[in-house]
């Protein structure tokens, strides 16, 4: 279904539309995304820029997520949708083959293009840098994205990213981008064709067609205002800074068990049981050191500076009670070629790595 996008501009109680207009061209889009790739996708580190392949094309963007899976970028240019959909998946079947050293040298090339000389960053410290890690994950590009940019699309390219997502599981989708001008000021908006956590769920189910094995993933970003030790001590998991990262927490209903994973090689660091839904941050109490319960913004805590965030309900801290039946520190945390793995918040996992993880994760960390 096409999206449509509307921007207004309130001038005292009237509402004035701002037209959306045509940007001057694609590849100032792609400037623009070459720029800050965050403006698609926060979670993302870009390590490539007109990718030559080894049959004689050009990559748009490429880029890699926090679990070191490989997204290529491909703007639509007024392609024809056989034309620019063909491209993208003939990019998959090259982008697939490519090993740890292909990706790190992609990223070299991509660094001496920016500065014209030879830069000693490493695709290693620019991981780690972006996604906070002390790490990267041991194996990378275990699986790929497939991304069309586009201003808008056809009904036919649209059924064509469908059929292909929901009847053969490949992972692609489209990104619709508008421009709008007020005067002199330029605005850019950005609205996905599907959304990117039942895109990922759909691909998932249908390569794997695996019945779902009742154990939850939960992904536990740790940054500079989120502390798994924190976690541990009160019992919690959280995520925020948009819908995109805090719907999927809306699944972790009373009763459940969630794996706990710190994304970014770190490791899985805990399995526990749901005690509540989640809650914005500024409505969650915990107990102080006299055992009384307090809202968890007058502790002398990192996470209670997440709740000056959650006046903005798009981007506030969600957070979910849990009873912890086994953790341990982020230095002891449980990592295993083969592991799974992804950005989602909260996720129902139907793949064969899911239940070899918690398979593993139960000897590890000796429970029933």
């Amino acid at each position: 279904m096409s999206i449509e996008v509307g921007l207004w501009r309130l001038d005292g109680e009237k509402a004035n539309i701002v037209e959306f207009t045509a940007i001057d061209t694609e590849r100032r889009l792609e400037d623009i995304l070459a720029k800050d790739i965050s403006i698609l996708n926060r979670e993302l580190l870009l390590i490539g820029r007109q990718v030559p392949t080894s049959y004689g094309k050009f990559i748009d963007l490429l880029a890699i997520d926090g679990v070191g899976n490989l997204v290529v970028i491909e703007l639509k240019r007024n392609r024809t949708p056989r034309d620019v959909i063909a491209q993208l998946l003939d990019y998959g079947s090259w982008v697939r083959d490519l090993e740890d050293d292909d990706v790190a040298s992609i990223f070299d090339d991509y660094l001496k293009k920016l500065s014209n000389d030879k830069n000693d960053t490493s695709l290693d410290q620019a991981f780690c840098e972006k996604f906070a890690v002390k790490q990267m994950p041991e194996t990378i590009n275990d699986s790929h994205e497939l991304v069309v940019i586009a201003g808008m699309l056809d009904d036919s390219t649209e059924r064509i990213i469908n059929y292909l997502a929901e009847e053969y599981g490949v992972a692609i989708n489209a990104v619709f981008f508008r421009f709008f001008k007020d005067d002199e000021i330029e605005y850019i908006s950005r609205a996905w064709m599907i959304d990117p956590g039942e895109a990922e769920a759909k691909v998932i189910e249908k390569r794997e067609k695996l019945p779902w094995n009742g154990e939850y993933y939960v992904s536990f970003g740790g940054d500079e205002n989120r502390d798994w030790e924190e976690a541990r001590r009160y019992g919690f998991v959280s995520a925020g800074g948009g819908s995109w990262y805090t719907k999927s927490l809306g699944m972790l209903e009373k009763g459940v068990r969630i794996w706990v994973n710190m994304p970014g090689g770190i490791g899985y660091v805990g399995v526990g049981e749901v005690v509540n839904k989640a809650v914005p941050i500024d409505n969650f109490c915990v107990k102080d050191d006299d055992g009384k319960e307090v809202p968890i913004s007058t502790l002398s805590l990192k996470a209670a500076k997440l709740c000056s965030a959650a006046k903005d309900s798009e981007r506030a801290e969600h957070v979910v009670r849990v009873r912890w039946i086994k953790t341990v520190p982020v230095k002891e945390a449980i990592r295993e070629k083969g592991f799974f793995g992804n950005q989602n918040s909260a996720a129902k996992p139907r793949a064969k790595k899911w239940q070899h993880t918690v398979d593993r994760l139960k000897k590890r960390f000796g429970i029933e």
